[in-house]
């Protein structure tokens, strides 16, 4: 083990779980800042199929949706980016993929989700509104 791993070890073996936390949210946030949007989607693609090797989607996605959408980090933080940048990606790569019987399950489990997630704080009128575009949408 070289100087620089023993002195990251040492600093990070003082550091608590929500400094670690803090840390990388900081260090993710500059590197995207930095990133255009070409630069995100390329690694998105590229890291996409190496990280859902072997993974569950029908099981994963929902958890991930939920997570993302109360996981208590508010609208700030990486919220916004895996939620509008990186799920609908995940989407559009593993869907084909899917057999057929489980597609539909899947996607009657992620639509009912958006929804009810999606209209949670959401008036009457603006839910009628926030429903009507969306079905006006899956329509067309």
């Amino acid at each position: 083990m070289g100087m620089m791993e023993k002195m990251m070890d040492r600093m990070m073996g003082k550091m608590s779980k929500e400094e670690k936390e803090g840390m990388m949210s900081k260090m993710m946030d500059k590197f995207f800042a930095d990133m255009t949007v070409e630069d995100k989607q390329k690694m998105m693609e590229e890291m996409m199929p190496k990280m859902m090797e072997g993974v569950n989607m029908m099981e994963m996605m929902p958890k991930m949706m939920m997570n993302m959408m109360g996981g208590g980090e508010g609208p700030g933080g990486m919220m916004p980016l895996m939620m509008t940048e990186m799920m609908p990606l995940c989407l559009v790569m593993m869907l084909p993929k899917m057999p057929k019987e489980n597609k539909i399950e899947f996607v009657l489990k992620m639509v009912t989700s958006l929804m009810e997630q999606g209209g949670a704080g959401m008036s009457e009128e603006e839910k009628k509104g926030f429903v009507s575009k969306v079905t006006d949408k899956v329509k067309a």
